[in-house]
């Protein structure tokens, strides 16, 4: 059973947290270049992927639950869930961006959204990679 857990663990976070990664990062780019299509494509693809991101978090879960007094493994579950709450905010600035572009009004461009998605986008990467730094050093076994 370990192993199953293992293997749907690893394998949630290879499938969901790349193409998050990979949409949330691209998109102040197509704001940018103000391409509503590609924006709600990316936008789709960032809700799918971080529901499925759930997985991970609970596959996660199962596996570590005789760990989980563990500071590695409390300090990974908590970054996970902040890294979960600013993904929320990229969802609700990525719709924000494309109701604004949608709108053709001059008046607003969506810099602000630019701004924000790429800073957010930027701190989930790395809350990833101390998450993973976490997981392969922290982990007694």
């Amino acid at each position: 059973m370990t192993d199953l857990l293992l293997w749907l663990h690893i394998g949630f976070a290879i499938f969901a947290l790349g193409p998050i990664t990979a949409a949330t990062m691209s998109t102040p780019r197509f704001i940018r270049a103000k391409n509503v299509d590609v924006l709600r494509y990316l936008h789709k693809t960032t809700r799918i992927y971080g529901f499925a991101s759930v997985g991970i978090f609970l596959f996660g879960l199962l596996l570590g639950r005789e760990f989980l007094g563990k500071p590695y493994l409390s300090v990974s579950m908590t970054l996970f869930i902040v890294a979960a709450v600013l993904l929320i905010m990229v969802d609700r600035d990525q719709s924000t961006a494309i109701r604004v572009l949608a709108s053709e009004s001059p008046d607003d461009d969506a810099k602000v959204q630019v701004g924000r998605i790429a800073a957010l986008s930027g701190v989930i990467v790395l809350i990833w990679v101390v998450i993973l730094a976490l997981m392969v050093w922290g982990n007694p076994t």
